[in-house]
């Protein structure tokens, strides 16, 4: 089986990680994740930026991980690991344990902060995914990282890397999809930005990592499916009934909307961050809460 047939597609979730008096609540992140196999996901992703991978410890992280890989085994629902840093070394560690603990593929995040050159980018990526002998997605998310992996770069690194196949976008540019998919067709392209999940399906994607697949896997899983399927009226339909919710849940930084809507839903029993995020304002609270009495969240 090739990398590309291994590296997880389809609908999938950037899980969040709920804490409970400061640590990780396992219980409530096993059944997180068990909802997400309910509700059709193919894949779920512990510890990307959306499950706060930046302030969790190590120990933290790979326990993510294991709990994540134990939950979906047998299941069919993947799992794709967060393993990114802004360290090298940090993040083939990440890497390396993910595919010891039996991941299907990482998600590695552009290094944040250090902002490297585009030959940077390439060394780093070429590194981590040369330690491992599972599939390795790039993700491009510049507003949060300062740094954006270049269409040149990305196809770069997919033409000389056996087992980097994938990109998730999260730049938010239409323009910037359609360029990869005219450099390479094969390049698989997954939507990281929920409000735009169709157009980009619609135009070649493969599949989302989608924050609001927390709160309505269902949904997420139901529009992916119809616009593999071909059945794009039908998925666009939902993108546009998902609008409003999308756009109430990016209204302070993610994490900070989703969790909220996520307690307010009664998906999670506490309302914890890790410093330096905090809940969100009395305003956004409260629209976020009106937003939510569009939607039906099963549980």
């Amino acid at each position: 089986m090739s990398y590309a047939d291994q590296m997880p597609s389809g609908a999938m979730s950037a899980l969040i990680t709920p804490f409970k008096n400061g640590k990780i609540d396992t219980e409530c992140f096993i059944s997180l994740i068990e909802r997400q196999v309910r509700y059709g996901m193919d894949a779920c992703v512990p510890v990307g930026t959306t499950g706060e991978s930046a302030t969790l410890s190590h120990k933290e992280h790979m326990e993510c991980i294991e709990i994540a890989v134990s939950v979906c085994k047998n299941s069919g629902t993947k799992v794709l690991a967060g393993a990114g840093s802004n360290a090298t070394a940090e993040a083939i560690e990440l890497a390396r344990f993910a595919q010891k603990c039996g991941a299907d593929g990482i998600l590695c995040v552009s290094p944040y902060y250090n902002k490297p050159t585009q030959e940077g980018l390439y060394q780093h990526y070429k590194a981590v995914a040369e330690s491992v002998e599972i599939p390795l997605m790039l993700y491009n998310v510049p507003s949060r990282t300062g740094v954006n992996i270049e269409p040149s770069t990305a196809i770069r690194l997919y033409e000389d890397v056996p087992n980097i196949t994938a990109i998730k976008e999260a730049s938010g540019s239409m323009e910037r999809i359609v360029e990869l998919n005219t450099l390479a067709k094969d390049f698989a392209i997954f939507s990281g930005e929920d409000a735009i999940n169709y157009p980009i399906l619609a135009n070649g994607g493969r599949g989302v990592i989608s924050v609001t697949g927390n709160l309505l896997p269902d949904k997420i899983s139901a529009l992916t499916h119809l616009a593999l399927e071909r059945n794009f009226k039908e998925s666009k339909a939902i993108n546009n009934e998902l609008y409003a919710i999308n756009c109430a849940l990016f209204c302070e930084s993610n994490p900070i909307p989703i969790k909220a809507a996520m307690y307010l839903s009664g998906l999670i029993p506490s309302l914890e961050y890790r410093l330096p995020l905090l809940a969100p304002s009395v305003e956004n609270l409260r629209y976020i809460e009106q937003t939510l009495q569009h939607y039906e969240v099963k549980q």
